[in-house]
C-alpha cells in the first residue's frame, strides 16, 4: 500500500489537519435494534441459557481462539462473565437474536468510545458457529455500524483484530473497512503475543458502504431457500486498498 498522505489545511504553514465539527457525539444507549433477519437486545444475564447452548455447537472452542475470554467450562462460569460484561459502559454489548432460530446466538459491542473525537469501535464480536457467515451476522454488525455513524454521527469507526485472525480480517474487508496497519506485539492475550491489525471507515466513506450492505440485505437479494442472489462486494478506492 502506498504511503498515506494525510489531509491538511492548505492555508496553514506548517501543515495541520482540516477543521472538523468538535461537537462531542452522544454515547450509545442501551436500546434494542431490529432488523430484517436479526434483533439486537442489550446483553443481560437472562440471555445466558441460550448463549450456553449456542456455545456447545461443533468447534465452539475454535470460535473463542482470538477472544480475550472463553471458552467457558460451565454455564455458571458463563453467567458470571455475562453478569459483569452486560453492565459495562465501554464496551456496551448487545445480544444477537436471529429470527431464523429465535434464540440468542452471540454478542457484539460498541467500544473504545471517544465522543470528543467522534471515534468508536465495533468489536468484541462472538458469534456461535451456527451463526457465522450468515445474513443475520452481517445485519447484526450493520445495525451497530448504522447506529454509530448515522444516528449518533461518529466520524470514525474502527475494527481491530488479532493479525492472525483471517476470518475477522475478511469480515472487515467485506464490510468496507480500510486496512490501516498492524501494531506489533501490542497485547498479551491468554499468555500469547498478539499483533493487532487495524481497520477503519470514515464518515465520508460510510454512505457507499451503507448502501452496498443495505442492497445485499434487502429481501429482493434473497431466494426462497435463504441464499443471496449476489455477493456483498464493496469496492475500495485504490488509495484505500488493503495489503
Amino acid at each position: 500500500m502506498r504511503d498515506f498522505q494525510p489531509p491538511h489545511d492548505p492555508a496553514t504553514d506548517p501543515p495541520v489537519g482540516p477543521k472538523v465539527d468538535t461537537t462531542p457525539r452522544p454515547l450509545p444507549a442501551r436500546i434494542p435494534h431490529k432488523g430484517r433477519s436479526v434483533d439486537l437486545e442489550p446483553l443481560h444475564i437472562r440471555h445466558v441459557p441460550d448463549l450456553w447452548l449456542a456455545a456447545q455447537a461443533d468447534q465452539a472452542e475454535a470460535s473463542w481462539a482470538y477472544m480475550g475470554y472463553g471458552p467457558f467450562a460451565t454455564e455458571a462460569a458463563l453467567r458470571s462473565f455475562v453478569g459483569q460484561f452486560a453492565t459495562a459502559h465501554d464496551p456496551m454489548v448487545w445480544a444477537v437474536r436471529p429470527h431464523r432460530t429465535g434464540t440468542v446466538d452471540g454478542w457484539l459491542a460498541l467500544m473504545e468510545i471517544f465522543p470528543g473525537h467522534a471515534a468508536i469501535e465495533l468489536g468484541n464480536i462472538w458469534f456461535s458457529p451456527r451463526m457465522q457467515r450468515s445474513r443475520a451476522s452481517t445485519e447484526a454488525m450493520y445495525l451497530l455500524l448504522r447506529h454509530a455513524m448515522d444516528d449518533l454521527g461518529y466520524r470514525r469507526m474502527t475494527w481491530k483484530c488479532n493479525a492472525l485472525n483471517a476470518p475477522s480480517r475478511r469480515a472487515a474487508g467485506r464490510l468496507g473497512f480500510t486496512y490501516e496497519g498492524t501494531l506489533r506485539a501490542v497485547l498479551t492475550i491468554k499468555g500469547r503475543r498478539r499483533d493487532t491489525a487495524w481497520f477503519s471507515i470514515l464518515e465520508g466513506e460510510w454512505p457507499a458502504r451503507r448502501d452496498a450492505i443495505e442492497a445485499w440485505l434487502d429481501d429482493s437479494n434473497w431466494d426462497a431457500a435463504g441464499r443471496p442472489k449476489a455477493s456483498l462486494k464493496i469496492n475500495l478506492a485504490s488509495s484505500e486498498r488493503q495489503e
